[in-house]
């Protein structure tokens, strides 16, 4: 015996609207007019032109769901989405009886765990220190760095090609474009290769494992409670962890927020407070050896993403954000799925990132020879020597707009050449890690939420990274801290 469920949406407004399109669409399109009329509200692009064709009536429907549009805060097919989830929840809770004296299995078990607060907390702390500190940290930026970079291309590489385009190549000034202190190989092959991708590849594996077994959905439960005194709901776990990644990804992926405030500040904290993760890996490098020094790093870059999440949750409009989420079985990762998917992201690597490099690289050359590249540097050690860094370390925040890892890896060659001390070290993270966006996530920003707000925001974090490193290297000398 089947029960027949009358399907409505529990909302006056949009079952009308549904009625009004339904009596006015004539074409027979393989389905129900309702379910049409839904799809039309909640603006299925495809559908829409193809009413435009067919339908006499279509500017009669383009007014209805345009009103239907205007009357709610949040996008429509927001608010059906949560319409039905409602549904759902009655429905269940109806035809279900919870047994609380049945057995779960251990999978179940350990679900339930992964989304408990008091159980889900060290879980994820668990996570971060075996999966990001010990495997992409000191494994990946480490021990992989480390042989890379001093005993393949310092020792054999660099050297032999170096002597190779000197003895071929006649003109220093070319040369330089290849050879030099910013060439394509000496800068940009060996950041690309030797620095960053030992650290992107491990990062790839522990977030394709972490992926596979199905422990972001948890993590997003886990982690709603906390996200909506920002702002924001579970679901933004996701660009949040693929900002680690690359935050010009995690940025695109915001589109998937169902509404623009949460769009807006999730924008910002990946902007301001997400480094990616070339740049994660080689602060995990810079700051190994000292666990205070990545302590207060950590704390700090954590109390600014909750307090500007926070500040902008008060200050911009809209309704808290609800969330769900379909929640898959808890398995162990298959290492074909884990190999698949750290492969994929590795070639997107190489042909999306890989290029940046080469052509940062290029855009310091023609700025060296022509001279701007100067004028840029002796400005930005005013705010330098405010925070209390070195002058050198202006080349390593100017490298930072061009690729954010690109000047994590240049403090990695002042921390070598012994220029920086601890306190330093740790003043110019922070405010690396909060400073402006790489060209490539400014431009998506801009393209995402438009060229006025995608401005302001790269002006407020400019300001604030400084102000915050500021305020650091002020404490730390106040309290005569020395790392």
């Amino acid at each position: 015996m089947f029960m027949q469920i009358d399907f409505k949406y529990n909302d006056d407004f949009i079952e009308s609207a549904v009625l009004r399109i339904a009596e006015r669409l004539n074409y027979d399109y393989g389905m129900s007019n309702r379910s049409i009329a839904l799809l039309l509200l909640q603006g299925d692009n495809e559908l829409i032109s193809l009413v435009e064709e067919k339908e006499a009536k279509a500017s009669e429907i383009k007014k209805i769901i345009t009103a239907v549009a205007s009357h709610y805060p949040d996008p429509i097919h927001y608010v059906v989405a949560s319409r039905r989830q409602e549904l759902a929840s009655r429905i269940a809770k109806d035809a279900f009886k919870s047994n609380h004296d049945i057995l779960f299995s251990w999978p179940e078990f350990l679900s339930r765990l992964m989304i408990r607060p008091i159980t889900g907390v060290p879980i994820l702390l668990l996570v971060l220190y075996y999966g990001l500190y010990k495997f992409v940290g000191e494994f990946g930026a480490g021990v992989c760095v480390n042989y890379i970079e001093s005993h393949i291309f310092d020792l054999h590489i660099i050297p032999w090609l170096v002597n190779l385009f000197n003895h071929y190549l006649p003109w220093p000034i070319v040369g330089s474009l290849f050879v030099g202190e910013y060439g394509i190989i000496t800068l940009g092959l060996r950041y690309a290769v030797a620095i960053i991708l030992p650290v992107v590849g491990t990062f790839f594996i522990a977030f394709a494992i972490i992926e596979d077994t199905g422990y972001l959905p948890r993590l997003a439960l886990l982690i709603d409670r906390i996200f909506k005194k920002i702002g924001l709901s579970g679901r933004a776990v996701i660009p949040m962890v693929l900002g680690l990644g690359c935050a010009t990804m995690a940025t695109m992926v915001t589109r998937t927020l169902p509404t623009k405030r949460e769009r807006v500040i999730a924008t910002i904290l990946l902007a301001l407070a997400v480094p990616c993760s070339a740049q994660l890996g080689v602060i995990l490098s810079l700051l190994e050896g000292s666990r205070m020094g990545l302590f207060i790093w950590a704390f700090v870059v954590l109390l600014v993403f909750l307090l500007i999440g926070f500040l902008s949750a008060q200050l911009m409009p809209g309704e808290r954000p609800s969330f769900y989420m379909e929640i898959p079985t808890l398995r162990l990762p298959k290492i074909s799925n884990v190999l698949i998917k750290t492969w994929s992201r590795l070639v997107w690597y190489f042909a999306e990132i890989f290029p940046m490099f080469i052509g940062a690289s290029l855009i310091i050359w023609v700025g060296q020879i022509t001279g701007v590249f100067g004028v840029c540097v002796k400005i930005m050690e005013y705010p330098i020597r405010w925070i209390g860094l070195p002058d050198q370390a202006a080349v390593s925040f100017l490298f930072g707009f061009f690729r954010r890892d690109y000047g994590a890896a240049g403090l990695y060659d002042l921390k070598s050449a012994g220029l920086l001390n601890g306190n330093q070290l740790v003043v110019a993270c922070i405010t690396l890690t909060l400073f402006l966006p790489c060209i490539a996530q400014l431009l998506m920003n801009i393209k995402e939420r438009g060229i006025k707000l995608g401005v302001v925001i790269s002006l407020f974090i400019l300001v604030f990274s400084f102000s915050a490193g500021f305020v650091v290297n002020l404490v730390l000398n106040i309290f005569n801290i020395h790392l």
